[in-house]
């Protein structure tokens, strides 16, 4: 079943680059917590664009190893010698056993109908004492704060759901955010924590630009299953560009937990 935001369309680009503007200094922060350092063997599952993989050679250095992954690494720019570019998928393909000290996940799991069955290939692939690491949006909660006239906030829910029945049809669960802590508990891992942050969007915004990319590149499957029409779709995109739209951000949990 194929993935809602597939890499090789045209808007993944954009979505890519926005989401490390707005979310890297949030997981770079997690991740410096745990105390990601020299000599660490880490492994970024769903590399995007590769900037976190990025972060994470510059903190293990030489005598450490980053591997990236992703079912289409196509759009990863690495420039670091320190990261290893691997196309991969998660659910399907051989992972080593007991070899990294840190896996970490953004945004990936969520769409993944096998995503269960990643929790415990990861698992596997951590060394006993190795953290886990998953940030993931939890749709369910995406108030729209203020709107610039009647009716807008109708059209953006409208909207902005479509686009979660998408994931929801592919095998995805856009609430995935409030529910992996528990089960990352069932796959076995411990000492589990979980973080959150949200932040204000208004139109015009980075964020404001995450809902144009992810948008456009399903509109013509919005309008064919009926979720939106082709005016309402246009509509939502000039309200994502008026300054006194404000919205809340995805919720963003990160989960931790460690391999026994």
């Amino acid at each position: 079943m194929a993935y809602v935001f597939d890499n090789a369309a045209t808007e993944t680009e954009d979505r890519f680059r926005v989401l490390e503007a707005v979310y890297d200094a949030v997981s770079i922060e997690r991740l410096r917590e745990f105390g990601v350092g020299r000599g660490w063997r880490c492994l970024e599952v769903g590399g995007g664009g590769g900037s976190m993989a990025r972060w994470l050679a510059q903190q293990v250095g030489p005598t450490g190893q980053v591997v990236a992954t992703d079912i289409d690494p196509s759009r990863m720019r690495h420039t670091d010698d320190g990261v290893e570019v691997l196309r991969h998928d998660i659910t399907t393909d051989e992972l080593p056993s007991a070899t990294y000290d840190l896996v970490h996940a953004r945004l990936v799991l969520l769409h993944l109908p096998g995503r269960l069955h990643a929790l415990d290939r990861i698992r596997h692939t951590l060394k006993p004492g190795g953290v886990l690491v998953l940030d993931e949006f939890d749709c369910s909660y995406l108030p729209l704060l203020a709107a610039p006239g009647p009716g807008d906030a109708a059209l953006y829910a409208r909207v902005t759901d479509g686009i979660h029945q998408l994931i929801y049809a592919r095998g995805g669960d856009p609430d995935w955010g409030r529910h992996a802590l528990s089960a990352m508990r069932r796959a076995g891992f411990v000492d589990l924590a979980q973080r959150s942050h949200s932040e204000s969007w208004t139109g015009g915004s980075l964020g404001a630009k995450l809902h144009r990319a992810n948008t456009v590149q399903v509109r013509r499957e919005l309008v064919a299953r009926g979720l939106a029409t082709a005016e309402e779709i246009r509509r939502f995109l000039t309200l994502l560009e008026d300054p006194d739209l404000v919205m809340n951000s995805y919720l963003m949990h990160t989960i931790r937990g460690r391999r026994p």
